[in-house]
């Protein structure tokens, strides 16, 4: 072999060497980045000199197109997002070009239904968004019953006036303890919640079970208690909607809604639970797109936009040193007001002293409209810095300065644990209330389990034994399916009709005709708070509400008129609903529309659990705040059909 030979084999394994180093180099600096990928440490909310010293280095560094960028919260879908999806470009070029604060978490809509996602979905794709951030996003979502609001497969509980029913202040603190677990465990940072509004106005369309009650003193009590389970688990709260919005008979997302009590009932009843909140140490305070005369009585002006409300009432007089937050700024309460500049609503509202802007109507006009105002001066500089510095120092109090990123492999842990399925449970059973029993109905009795059969076959022909007319708001959404097989796994041959406004003319005569046969009906009507749900109102304009459309009413009534002896009512949702029909001689309230208030509703008509709960409000003409008839539950024998008799006290 030559020389010239052998020194080209050598330069080949040479050359097939260094490859194979190669590969191996870069193997290993994969592995050792991905190892050395941080994920956040989730513990109490704390801000200490670390975070401080950052978050000030930090502003020093930022130009006043980044300070103005912080203030932003853009709204964010939960939902899968190929990297060269048009719709992931557009919203990572946004957080990149507008220097965004913040994002706020919600799902993709389709009418009425929430198209809800699952866990791993959002979190991986708040994650892309970290990662592509120069800055640490804070992520907020409106988690009011907590994670399940948004997202499947999580700890699911009824809304807060159920826990007002319970009257036990700790359910509301295992809730926040509970919900910032599973927040913290998909990337979310920031609740908004608890509602301190006092639901004192029955027909308010907006609030109703989104309130703990109609007590300010109890209201605050649950506020407070949400708060500290809440901090105990990392997730950072929000008071809303300040000044108090239970006392108004409009939807601000629709229009204007005005708030109309005196100094001296503001402080007695809405700002109360505000008080107790900042008491608490809540760290942001959302304000609402109301007016109110008595704080600020320029006409039109919307409470956001208030100076006197923002700047003078919560921060002056209440000493509130947190983070103020607007309501959505593309709420028509706000935009009809700005409709001719919709980017100095923006301006507006941060001059009236709030720090973060969500969800303005029109990002680049908001934007572009805070930016002149700061280069012109009519935005001082050490106003923005101070805001921007709250922010921050937020984002250091949850370790964001540290990690922004979550595990993923660590959500299959965190999320939906059996003993937290159990509490949202647990605490849905204890919300039951009895308001009016005629002693001819409750408890229903059960007749045994379905067959086992096969699929696609159904073994089991409707009666008229037990009638369920399950009145929805929609049939597009979940209402009633869970109550459905709820009742069909104790009465297999329960006849269920679902029926709205759309579809109940044309079933009315059956609906009447197959109660008219039955032993015993269960009405359950579904009527819950939807934002901007649009109703005409008889004068022509838009209005919303919490009522029974008058199609379905009418059925009700029917109902009630043939045979209401024979008639549970169950409100899933609206606890007033009775106010319309005073022919009701067995209410139930759930104060919830969710599945485990559906179950327990069921197995509070069974006998299966007792019946404890008391109105958290009054309903005007029907009960007192603080009724409710106590009902034990019935033996095992009795349940299992061997006899026995319902325990009254």
């Amino acid at each position: 072999m030559s020389v010239r030979s052998t020194f080209a084999i050598v330069n080949g394994m040479v050359r097939h060497l260094l490859l194979i180093a190669l590969l191996l180099v870069a193997a290993f600096c994969v592995g050792k980045d991905k190892s050395k990928e941080r994920y956040q440490q989730v513990g109490p909310i704390h801000l200490d000199n670390s975070g401080r010293k950052w978050a000030e280095k930090t502003l020093r560094k930022m130009s006043p197109e980044e300070k103005v960028g912080q203030l932003f919260g853009i709204k964010v879908l939960a939902q899968f997002l190929n990297d060269a999806d048009p719709r992931w470009i557009q919203l990572r070029d946004s957080v990149r070009k507008y220097h965004i604060g913040s994002l706020v978490m919600t799902v993709p809509v389709d009418g009425p239904v929430l198209l809800r996602s699952q866990p791993y979905v959002a979190a991986e794709l708040l994650n892309r968004l970290q990662r592509s951030s120069k800055l640490p996003l804070m992520v907020a979502a409106d988690f009011e019953r907590g994670v399940s609001m948004r997202l499947n497969g999580v700890t699911v509980f009824p809304h807060a006036m159920a826990f007002g029913a319970t009257g036990k202040t700790e359910n509301a603190e295992i809730f926040g303890r509970i919900s910032a677990l599973e927040a913290r465990a998909v990337g979310v940072q920031w609740n908004f919640f608890p509602d301190a509004d006092v639901n004192s106005n029955p027909a308010n369309p907006i609030i109703n079970t989104r309130s703990f009650g109609g007590d300010p003193n109890r209201v605050g009590d649950f506020v407070v208690a949400y708060i500290r389970g809440a901090h105990e688990g990392g997730l950072l709260t929000t008071a809303k909607h300040f000044p108090g919005h239970g006392d108004t008979a409009s939807d601000s997302h629709l229009g204007l809604a005005q708030v109309t009590g005196d100094r001296a009932r503001l402080d007695a009843i809405e700002l109360l639970p505000f008080k107790r909140a900042i008491e608490a140490g809540v760290d942001a305070v959302m304000v609402a797109h109301v007016t109110v005369p008595a704080l600020d009585s320029e006409p039109k002006q919307v409470a956001t936009t208030s100076k006197a409300i923002v700047d003078g009432v919560l921060k002056e007089e209440m000493g509130f040193k947190g983070v103020v937050v607007t309501d959505a700024l593309d709420m028509a309460g706000l935009t009809r007001l700005y409709a001719k500049n919709v980017g100095r609503a923006a301006v507006e509202s941060f001059k009236a002293g709030n720090d973060v802007l969500i969800i303005p109507a029109d990002l680049d006009a908001s934007y572009r409209a805070m930016l002149q105002a700061v280069e012109s001066g009519e935005i001082g500089r050490d106003r923005l810095d101070q805001s921007v510095r709250k922010i921050l120092e937020l984002k250091a109090s949850v370790g964001l300065n540290k990690a922004r990123l979550v595990d993923l492999g660590q959500l299959s842990n965190e999320i939906a644990k059996p003993e937290n399925v159990a509490e949202g449970q647990r605490i849905a059973d204890e919300a039951i209330t009895l308001v009016r029993d005629n002693g001819k109905v409750i408890p229903l009795q059960s007749v045994g389990t379905p067959e086992a059969g096969l699929p696609y076959q159904s073994l089991t022909e409707a009666g008229n034994r037990l009638v369920v007319v399950i009145f929805s708001d929609d049939l597009r959404t979940d209402s009633g399916r869970m109550l459905e097989r709820q009742v069909l796994a104790r009465v297999p041959d329960a006849r269920v009709i679902y029926v709205d406004a759309r579809s109940v003319a044309g079933m009315k005569e059956a609906v009447v005709q197959a109660v008219g046969a039955a032993e015993h009906v269960i009405a359950a009507v579904y009527v819950v708070p939807t934002a901007g749900k649009a109703v005409r109102a008889a004068g022509g304009g838009l209005k919303n509400t919490v009522a029974m459309d008058d199609a379905t009413g009418s059925l009700l009534a029917a109902v009630l008129d043939r045979a209401a002896e024979r008639t549970v009512v169950l409100a899933m949702g609206n606890p007033y609903v009775i106010e319309d029909f005073p022919a009701i001689q067995n209410y139930v309230c759930a104060f919830s529309n969710v599945t485990v208030s559906e179950t327990a509703a069921i197995k509070a008509l069974f006998g299966e659990i007792p019946i404890g709960g008391h109105l958290p409000v009054t309903i005007p003409g029907v009960a007192s705040r603080g009724d409710g008839l106590e009902r034990h539950a019935r033996s095992s024998a009795t349940q299992n059909g061997s006899g026995g008799s319902d325990v009254r006290p």
